[in-house]
C-alpha cells in the first residue's frame, strides 16, 4: 500500500496563486504516494472534492485576521484526516502561522514533517509576537525544511538557525499551461494590434504593497521608448493604482482567464517584475514569464530567489532596489537594443527549461522523499 502524504496548504486549485501552483504539482506529481490536501475553503462551505485524483478537504472560514483566516472547524478536520488516513508524512506549506499550533497538537510522533520554506512572516509587529512561539516550536519539530532557494538561506530568515537540516527543491512552474495551443498564435496578434503593436511590458500579479506596482507607475513616466504597458491581476490595491495611472500609456485588465493569460504572456515583449520586498520569496509568475520568452526586469532583492530564478546580465537586467531610474533605463535599453532583448529571451527560456519546471521540482522532491 502507498504511503500518504498530507499536504497542509492554505489553498487549492482552482485557487491561482504561486505557492497553490506548486502545491498542486506537487500533490499530482508524487504519484509514488497517495495524495491527500487540506486547505480553507474560499467559497464560505465546509466540501470534499477529488481533482485530478487528489482528495481535497476545504475547511470554511469563520473570519480573516491580519490577512490570515481562521476557520473552527480547522482542528477537527485535521485530527480526523491524521486518524483516517495515518499519514507518514504531513507537508506543511509556509507561511500559514495559525496552522502550527494545530498541526504541532495531532502529529505523531512517528510522522515525519516537512515544512516548505515558500516564504517567512515579514510583518514584525503584535501579532508575530504571539506567532512567534509557534513558528519556532515547528521548525524545531521539523524533520526537513525546504527552501525554493539558495538565497533563502539568509541570517535574516528564522529557517537560517536550523540550516543543517535544509534541502532546496526550486518551485516549477507547469510549462503544459504556457505551451501554445491552436488558435494562439491569432489572439496573440490581436493583443498585439489592440495596443498598436507596440513593445507590450506586462505586469502580472495581486495589486498588493510588495508588487511594486505603485512603482512601476512611477518608472512609466521615466520610459523614453514607444511602448505600452499592461498591469493584469486584481487586489486590494486596485482602485488606489488605477487612480494613481493617468497615462493613456497603461491598461489594466483585470484578471486574466487561464487561456488569455497564457496569451498575455506571449504577446508581451518585456516582463517588468517589480516586487520590492524579500515577500517575493521566488516568482513562479516570474518563471512563466521567461519560459514565454519574456524578458524580465527586476529588483535585486537581498535574500530573495528572485535573482536567483533571472540572472542578472543573462536572462535579463537587475537594477539596484528602489532606483526607478534605473529601472527605467533598463527598459529603455532592451527596446532599443532588439538584439539583446532576443538573446536574453532565449537564454530566459532555456534557464526555465534546464532548472525551473513543475517536473524537475517533483523530482527533486521525490528523492527527498526517498532519502527521508
Amino acid at each position: 500500500m502507498k504511503k500518504t502524504i498530507l499536504h497542509v496548504s492554505k489553498y487549492y486549485h482552482p485557487y491561482l496563486g504561486g505557492i497553490e501552483t506548486l502545491v498542486k504539482s506537487m500533490a499530482e506529481g508524487l504519484t509514488g504516494y497517495r495524495n491527500i490536501v487540506i486547505c480553507f475553503a474560499t467559497d464560505g462551505k465546509d466540501s470534499i472534492d477529488v481533482v485530478n485524483g487528489v482528495t481535497v478537504y476545504r475547511v470554511k472560514v469563520n473570519f480573516s485576521m491580519m490577512s490570515q483566516d481562521v476557520a473552527f472547524g480547522y482542528y477537527r478536520t485535521l485530527k480526523k484526516l491524521m486518524a483516517e488516513y495515518e499519514p507518514q508524512y504531513v507537508h506543511v506549506h509556509c507561511p500559514n502561522p495559525y496552522i502550527y499550533p494545530l498541526v504541532l497538537k495531532v502529529i505523531r510522533p512517528e510522522t515525519k514533517l516537512i515544512l516548505h520554506w515558500h516564504s517567512d512572516i515579514l510583518s514584525k509587529g503584535v501579532v508575530y509576537k504571539l506567532i512567534k512561539p509557534f513558528e519556532k516550536a515547528i521548525l524545531k519539530r521539523a524533520d526537513l525544511i525546504v527552501a525554493t532557494s539558495p538565497n533563502y538561506i539568509h541570517p535574516s530568515s528564522p529557517i537560517y538557525l536550523y540550516k543543517e537540516k535544509i534541502d532546496i527543491v526550486q518551485n516549477g512552474m507547469i510549462t503544459a499551461d504556457f505551451d501554445k495551443r491552436e488558435g494562439d498564435d491569432e489572439k496573440i496578434a490581436a493583443i498585439k494590434a489592440k495596443y498598436g503593436n507596440k513593445k507590450l511590458l506586462l505586469f502580472i500579479g495581486r495589486h498588493i504593497p510588495y508588487k511594486g506596482i505603485d512603482w512601476l507607475i512611477d518608472i512609466e513616466k521615466k520610459v523614453k521608448g514607444d511602448c505600452h504597458f499592461v498591469i493584469a491581476g486584481q487586489g486590494p490595491m486596485t482602485h488606489q493604482l488605477k487612480t494613481k495611472a493617468t497615462s493613456p500609456r497603461i491598461t489594466f485588465t483585470g484578471r486574466l482567464s487561464t487561456d488569455d493569460l497564457r496569451c498575455y504572456t506571449h504577446a508581451a515583449d518585456i516582463f517588468t517584475f517589480t516586487s520590492n520586498t524579500k515577500a517575493e520569496a521566488f516568482g513562479i509568475a516570474l518563471a512563466e514569464a521567461m519560459y514565454c520568452r519574456c524578458v524580465p526586469v527586476v529588483f535585486h532583492l537581498e535574500g530573495s530567489g528572485v535573482n536567483w530564478v533571472s540572472l542578472k546580465g543573462v536572462t535579463g537586467e537587475e537594477v539596484p532596489l528602489g532606483d526607478l531610474q534605473a529601472y527605467a533605463n533598463a527598459i529603455d535599453m532592451l527596446l532599443s537594443h532588439p538584439d539583446k532583448m532576443k538573446q536574453y529571451a532565449e537564454a530566459s527560456h532555456q534557464r526555465i527549461l534546464d532548472m525551473f519546471t513543475d517536473e524537475e521540482a517533483v523530482c527533486q522532491m521525490n528523492k527527498i522523499y526517498h532519502q527521508l
